[in-house]
């Protein structure tokens, strides 16, 4: 049975936060005759994530590329545009205590780390920044967790993982220096009681993406798989019209490294490093190749 009409407009309910990519297209500066978007998601895309991957709920939107690779491994019925929705260095995204002493990350080692979940996705950028760059060894930090993985399916590994308490949250903890260190939600970043385990995050990120090549994409595109199957036409046209709001919001700023590159090849190293530290972190089942992630018709746009 067909999931999409055969011809004609497609109407897709959509999980798409609000952004400087998406405010074209969400504003109507940039539309389609062919596809309809009806964006239903919350305020804020990452509580659609659970959603989308546990109910089907919607039939494209944003997904969090840890969390799209688990989708795959679980047999959800998604596939991946080669969009980046959010990306961004997350070296920023790692704090402690001001008055701890400078850190070299290497002394987190036994230590204890607060993150929202292990399965999110800064979380699993950062401790490859920690592996790659610092030598630290991963099996020895224990990871203080409150959120379910967005994947039921999914339990998180028992030596590398502690639950929290419902008694406190992880602002809580981490300004209280219950933990060694925490990756926040952005509100605790500004706080004058914290600072970045990473010194200069921003020159540190910079120095990253010269030598990898490429940012850290957080979020993608994605859809439900029986779109490309059946209606090319209108995944070719998501495709169109997002590229065409990124270019609206002129992205990326002159001299600097796009962090929501467009396009397989503009996409290929970040999902090399974020496929590999999946699988290292004991997230994924399979060590993915960023091939993996996308179908024949979805590999191809932008090419």
């Amino acid at each position: 049975m067909s999931t999409f009409p055969a011809n004609g407009p497609v109407r897709l309910r959509t999980n798409l936060a609000d952004s400087a990519l998406s405010k074209a297209l969400k504003t109507g500066e940039v539309s389609s005759d062919l596809v309809e978007f009806d964006f239903c998601g919350p305020a804020t895309a990452n509580q659609g994530f659970k959603p989308m991957v546990r109910e089907g709920k919607f039939d494209a939107g944003e997904l969090a590329i840890v969390t799209y690779m688990q989708a795959l491994d679980y047999g959800k019925p998604l596939v991946l545009l080669p969009a980046t929705m959010v990306g961004r260095f997350q070296h920023q995204f790692f704090v402690c205590r001001k008055e701890r002493a400078p850190m070299d990350p290497k002394t987190l080692e036994g230590k204890r780390v607060a993150v929202r979940s292990y399965t999110q996705t800064t979380g699993v950028w950062v401790r490859g920044v920690l592996q790659d760059e610092y030598d630290v060894d991963l099996n020895k930090l224990k990871w203080v967790c409150w959120d379910d993985p967005h994947l039921a399916e999914y339990t998180d590994p028992a030596s590398l993982v502690e639950r929290a308490g419902k008694d406190k949250s992880l602002n809580e903890m981490a300004l209280a220096g219950e933990v060694d260190a925490a990756i926040p939600a952005a509100d605790l970043l500004a706080n004058p009681d914290m600072r970045t385990v990473v010194e200069n995050p921003d020159e540190a990120g910079r120095r990253w993406g010269e030598k990898y090549g490429c940012g850290h994409i957080n979020h993608m595109f994605a859809v439900h798989r029986d779109l490309p199957r059946e209606r090319p036409d209108v995944v070719r046209e998501i495709y169109r019209v997002l590229a065409e709001s990124k270019a609206r919001a002129g992205l990326p700023k002159a001299g600097e490294i796009d962090q929501l590159p467009f396009g397989f090849e503009a996409c290929r190293k970040s999902l090399e490093l974020i496929t590999r530290y999946a699988y290292e972190q004991k997230i994924v089942n399979k060590l993915y190749k960023p091939e993996d992630l996308f179908d024949d018709v979805t590999i191809k746009l932008g090419a």
